[in-house]
Formats: structure tokens, C-alpha cells, sequence
């Protein structure tokens, strides 16, 4: 049975996408994602919360039992192996790289997930190609795989048009905690250069072809909608719970307080 990529499908029929944050490597959040029907895919942060390749393995079988694409957000280094090991041991569908800051970086990213001659990957005997049953069905798995760049450090945004030339970058994040960071304004999120950098990202990747993809509230989507904007992942297990257990917790409290 073939791994069918619904995140690409949607993008080759022009269609929006949406998908959700997971930093919890249980499957049961995967599962309770997939249970709901409302989200195109899972995206896995996997450049912040811990994971071994046994988690992946047991995020992209939940995820596919549920029609469900996959993502992971990878860390600078080691790219290459986290990008080849998620796609090839594990089933991880699409790839999202951070912390880009030059062309060569961006090409390294799009190599790690092509195979040879178009990128640097080979055959990756395993779970994926077991299933998928041939090597040309693994060759056009990997080129189905969607290819998305954080755009999030000062460098990047001042040469963006030169890393969004790179042939096969196929959507950009637009990512405002590290641009504070490098810009010199660390958590200035209304800071007037965060707003300007984040136009631009979003103006020079549908002018390129690109889809610009944001993460913000619900309340936010129909003005970035306004904008052109066809893409979010929005919402964040760990964040959810967080809220949760402060917002209910206070509550609780208060009521006990009265006692």
C-alpha cells in the first residue's frame, strides 16, 4: 500500500492546508489529531522536544491509519541524517528545515531529502521501502516530499530572494522569535521590523511561486487570508495544555478559596 501525501496533493491542486504542532511523541496525541478530521497534517517539533526514531516510527503509522500527512521541523545539524532517518526509518512525509541563513544552506536542505542526481539521498532499505515496494516508488516519495524553509534569521530575510531561488523549495515559515533574536529586539514580537520582515517573507514568496505558510491564533488567520496566504499550522499540544492547567488550575483554586 503506497504512502499517499496529502500535504503535497493539496498543494498541486492549489488548495489551502492546515496542519497542527505536536511536541508530545506519544501517537495517542497523533491519534486524538486524526480522530478530530480537521487538520491536513501533523507536524512534528521535533527541534524542540526529545523523540528516538521509534517515536517517529509510531507517529507516521498513526498518522497514515488516520489520512494524515507528516512534518517535522529539523534542527541546523545534523540535517542531513535527521532529514533521511525520518523519511526513510520512520515515514516522516515532509520536511521542515530551520535556521537557513545562505543559499548553500538551503540547497543542503533540499539535497538531504532528494535522491541522487537531484539531491544526495540513495536507496534506504527499511520500513518505507518494505512497504512502498520498489525503488522507483521510493525515488518518487521522496520527490513528492514537501521541502519547507524557515525564514527566521536577519541574514535570511535581507537575501531572500536569493535562498528562495533554489529550485525546489516548495514553502517558507516565516519564524518572528529568532528574527527578534538576531535583529537585537529578543521577544519585540510588535516591534515595527518584525511586522516588515514578516510582509516581506509572505509578498516575496507568492511573487516567487512559493507558498508562505503562518503560524498564528484562529482569530488572525482572515487578515494573513487577506494577504494571500493559503497555508497555517497552527496550535501546539504542549502550549494547549499549558493554557489549560493555568487558565482551569487559577479557576480551581478560586473556587476552593471560597470554601
Amino acid at each position: 500500500m503506497p504512502f499517499e501525501n496529502k500535504l503535497r496533493k493539496l498543494l498541486e491542486k492549489d488548495q489551502p492546508t492546515v496542519g497542527t504542532h505536536i511536541g508530545i511523541a506519544f501517537p495517542l496525541v497523533t491519534e486524538l489529531v486524526g480522530l478530530s478530521g480537521q487538520f491536513d497534517y501533523i507536524e512534528f517539533a521535533g527541534e524542540y522536544h526529545p523523540y528516538t526514531d521509534f517515536d517517529l516510527i509510531n507517529i507516521a503509522r498513526t498518522a497514515e491509519l488516520y489520512g494524515l500527512s507528516t512534518m517535522i521541523k529539523i534542527d541546523q545539524s545534523p540535517r542531513i541524517s535527521i532529514a533521511e532517518r525520518a523519511m526513510g526509518i520512520a515515514g516522516i512525509q515532509n520536511m521542515l528545515f530551520a535556521d537557513s541563513r545562505t543559499v548553500e544552506d538551503v540547497k543542503l536542505c533540499v539535497d538531504a531529502v532528494r535522491c541522487d542526481p537531484k539531491g544526495i539521498g540513495g536507496a534506504r532499505f527499511g520500513r518505507v521501502m518494505t512497504k512502498l515496494g520498489s525503488l522507483p516508488a521510493w525515488v518518487k516519495y521522496c520527490d513528492d516530499a514537501v521541502v519547507a524553509i524557515m525564514i527566521e534569521k536577519k541574514v535570511a530575510v535581507e537575501n531572500l530572494e536569493e535562498l528562495l531561488s533554489v529550485d525546489g523549495v516548495d514553502m517558507v515559515q516565516w519564524g518572528p522569535a529568532d528574527f527578534t533574536v538576531s535583529s537585537g529586539i529578543p521577544g519585540q514580537w510588535t516591534h515595527p521590523k518584525v511586522k516588515e520582515a514578516e510582509l516581506k517573507v509572505i509578498k516575496t514568496a507568492l511573487k516567487m511561486d512559493i507558498r508562505p505558510r503562518i503560524e498564528c491564533s484562529v482569530e488572525a488567520m482572515q487578515g494573513y487570508i487577506d494577504l494571500g496566504v493559503r497555508d497555517f499550522c497552527i496550535g501546539m499540544d504542549t502550549s494547549i495544555l499549558s493554557s489549560w492547567f493555568n487558565d482551569s488550575g487559577k479557576k480551581i483554586r478560586e473556587t476552593l478559596a471560597k470554601i
